[in-house]
């Protein structure tokens, strides 16, 4: 049977772990590439991805030197040259060196100085966003200080690292004691950054802290377009995608901020479902048809509120359906083809009752029922 894909088996597999060691060891004379490579692969497959980091840091950990400074002899020595400087954006590095980062945690937090002089090189090959939040809960004034000098840098992943690494809800990171407006003098000078790698980071950062401090984060983005320090299309689109959790929200002013008004002059005009039963993985066709008297611009969301069972209360997930200008006396229709997930792991689809609704510059205009039963 064939097996299927493997992300952990594509980052961290026997190939790149003996071609990791076979670099430390031409930086370390006496570490053996081999032993390592066997101690690793002995319980690589076993592991998921993130665990597959630290056991490669652990197995690094047992065969490299004591003391930091001759550690971080080896770790330089070992790299190979950086992601490309020229580049914008899409090159993320290797995964590979994730694991020195962990090293450094492991063994550099009361060394953080040099630690952070490791992170700036590391970053530079594989993003060290994980690997720099212990320091910012450790030495929160130091590692601050040392954010704001790289935001300078001339190599875009370690500017990238200033935005991404402070981020107030960073995926899979760990969390950071310090205030999130502390940041914002930091996002402040990278906004006008001329790549996309970069300014994607300050737009998710943002994402972060809307879900915090809202008005705080429409705010800066007022100011940020008064100052126009960024291209237009630029500024455009980092600000559409700051604000996105906001506008599923129906935030009146982030979608004011886009261009769309929460009390514009449209209707729903019709909801047209295909049909009102179906099973989990069959696709919930549905066609929108808005009215407006007088043009209005709208961003059309769509809402499914998932059944979870007795007692508890529907999920609501948010969804893109379109943008347009509805016109006075021409229907705007939208069509979608959505296919219930069968399993995944941000919603479970129980059997029983579900709604479909449609929202519009974040308000709800209207939406119907319609009933998932169980297969077979």
């Amino acid at each position: 049977m064939a097996q299927g894909f493997s992300l952990a088996d594509q980052l961290f597999n026997a190939g790149k772990v003996v071609g990791l060691g076979q670099r430390v060891a031409a930086a370390a004379p006496g570490f053996a590439a081999s032993a390592f490579a066997e101690a690793v692969m002995a319980r690589l497959p076993e592991l998921e991805l993130k665990a597959r980091i630290g056991w490669i840091a652990e197995c690094l950990d047992a065969r490299l030197p004591r003391d930091f400074e001759d550690l971080a002899a080896v770790i330089l020595a070992a790299l190979p040259p950086s992601c490309d400087p020229g580049l914008s954006d899409g090159d993320f590095g290797d995964f590979i060196y994730a694991p020195l980062g962990e090293l450094v945690v492991r063994r550099g937090l009361d060394r953080p100085e040099r630690a952070l002089d490791l992170l700036e090189e590391l970053t530079q090959r594989f993003s060290m966003e994980y690997a720099i939040r212990p320091f910012l809960n450790a030495h929160e004034d130091l590692v601050f200080a040392r954010l704001a000098a790289w935001c300078g840098h001339p190599h875009y992943h370690v500017r990238r690292l200033v935005s991404e690494g402070t981020r107030p809800k960073l995926p899979w990171g760990s969390g950071i004691a310090a205030d999130p407006a502390r940041a914002l003098p930091l996002l402040d000078a990278l906004h006008g950054d001329a790549t996309r790698f970069v300014t994607r980071s300050v737009a998710n950062h943002l994402n972060d802290l809307s879900k915090l401090m809202p008005e705080v984060v429409i705010d800066r983005l007022e100011g940020w377009a008064t100052a126009g320090r960024q291209a237009p299309e630029e500024f455009g689109w980092m600000r559409a995608h700051a604000l996105r959790t906001l506008v599923k929200d129906g935030d009146a002013r982030a979608l004011a901020l886009l261009g769309y008004r929460a009390d514009a002059p449209v209707r729903l005009a019709a909801l047209e479902l295909d049909r009102a039963r179906l099973q989990a993985g069959e696709p919930l066709r549905f066609a929108v048809v808005l009215a407006a008297d007088a043009d209005s611009p709208v961003l059309v969301d769509y809402v499914v509120h998932f059944h979870r069972g007795p007692g508890q209360a529907p999920r609501r997930r948010v969804m893109k359906l379109g943008q347009a200008v509805v016109q006075p006396g021409q229907a705007l229709r939208l069509e979608k083809r959505y296919r219930l997930p069968k399993a995944a792991t941000t919603v479970k689809v129980v059997p029983g009752p579900h709604r479909l609704e449609v929202q519009v510059n974040g308000r709800v205009l209207g939406g119907v029922d319609f009933e998932v039963v169980d297969a077979g």
